[in-house]
């Protein structure tokens, strides 16, 4: 029988200034993002597009970040396991997502662009080759309805 996860969180509005929802702008978008066992909370808004506040996170910006992070760790995982020693790995993911008439949108894509070091130039073909399996494995990306492109880079320490 296959394993069944189930992830619950809280969410929390923060945003009543006062009057609630009473107008369009009489609120804040802001919110807090937390789980039971986690020592911090998230702050989150919605995209200053749309009358959030930049200083927090949104939801577009915790989908991007979710899409990397699981890569990522598919990556690592997988690289542990083919002998690749890997030393530092960022991404700078770009999401995009475009507006309809009516107000409503959708992410269109999103690219991936990890930057990978490791410590041995004979495995960097291997290296690559991690990232096509990762993106096969990763929970996130296989549950979204849009394209997840990769963009890697391996550099040898």
């Amino acid at each position: 029988m296959p394993a069944t996860h189930q992830y619950e969180i809280a969410v929390e509005w923060t945003g009543n200034e006062g009057t609630g929802t009473s107008h369009y702008r009489a609120f804040s978008r802001a919110h807090e993002i937390r789980a039971e066992g986690k020592s911090t909370s998230i702050a989150a808004s919605a995209d200053p597009a749309f009358r959030g506040d930049a200083e927090r996170w949104n939801p577009e910006e915790l989908l991007v970040a979710a899409l990397s992070e699981c890569h990522m760790l598919w990556y690592l995982h997988l690289a542990a396991n083919a002998g690749v020693v890997v030393t530092a790995y960022t991404d700078s993911p770009l999401g995009t997502m475009v507006m309809d008439g009516a107000g409503s949108g959708q992410f269109t894509e999103v690219t991936l662009r990890p930057v990978v070091t490791i410590t041995d130039t004979a495995m960097a073909d291997k290296a690559q080759e991690l990232h096509h399996d990762a993106a096969s494995k990763c929970f996130i990306a296989r549950s979204v309805n849009f394209p997840v492109h990769h963009a890697p880079e391996t550099q040898v320490a």
